[in-house]
């Protein structure tokens, strides 16, 4: 582990003399490569700290009176998470075999796996879940309530939001409300109807990357 979470200290006094409020921390559990390939909800990834260092952080960050949004990754996995190394592991036979998305023993992944997944985009180091498997659900919930319950987290910044279906959304609204009433659900969409997504039975918020485009396209593409 590398304790790079540490050098947050230095700017916290700096954002709150900005009249910033939250602050929001990109992927931060351990992954293999990049942070969107999780390996473990349940571990900061060691190239930042580890979860007594976050621990720590999250209680300055709460005597300065911010909130914390994580960034919830749940449409897919890396290839180094424990379900999935099982799957590779023991084949058909494996107990996780109905937790991923398109999983084919009648022909090889892209990576030579004797069995073919779902990759999110075409990207096969980031393996798609089957988020209506209830025991993908109730994994990914009891992530969220760790998070809660041992670092007092406000809120979740959710990857890929317009690749997930309404009744996952759904669910996870319902277990959040339940464990604590405020807590803030923000989906990445790309493009669409954002109300599809943000509405009172799932998301508060939605990007707005369509906004943005607009306004970076009149500055740019003159």
């Amino acid at each position: 582990p590398v304790s790079r979470l540490n050098t947050l200290y230095d700017w916290l006094a700096h954002i709150q003399l900005l009249g910033a409020n939250t602050i929001y921390l990109g992927p931060i559990f351990e992954s293999s490569a990049h942070g969107y390939d999780t390996a473990d909800y349940f571990q900061i990834d060691r190239r930042l700290g580890t979860n007594d260092d976050f621990k720590t952080l999250a209680k300055t960050m709460k005597r300065m009176g911010f909130r914390i949004v994580l960034d919830g990754v749940f449409n897919h996995v890396g290839r180094d998470f424990l379900a999935f190394r099982d799957v590779q592991a023991h084949g058909q036979n494996s107990e996780y075999r109905e937790w991923f998305a398109g999983l084919d023993f009648t022909r090889r992944s892209p990576f030579g796996d004797p069995f073919y997944y779902e990759g999110w985009a075409g990207h096969y180091d980031l393996v798609k879940f089957n988020l209506e498997n209830p025991a993908v659900q109730e994994h990914l919930f009891e992530a969220v309530s760790y998070w809660i319950d041992e670092f007092d987290t406000d809120g979740l910044r959710l990857d890929a939001a317009d690749h997930i279906t309404p009744s996952f959304f759904r669910a996870l609204r319902a277990h959040c409300d339940a464990h604590k009433a405020d807590f803030w659900l923000m989906g990445e969409v790309v493009h669409g109807d954002y109300t599809k997504w943000a509405n009172h039975m799932m998301l508060d918020a939605t990007t707005n990357y369509e906004g943005y485009k607009g306004l970076y396209s009149s500055h740019n593409d003159c």
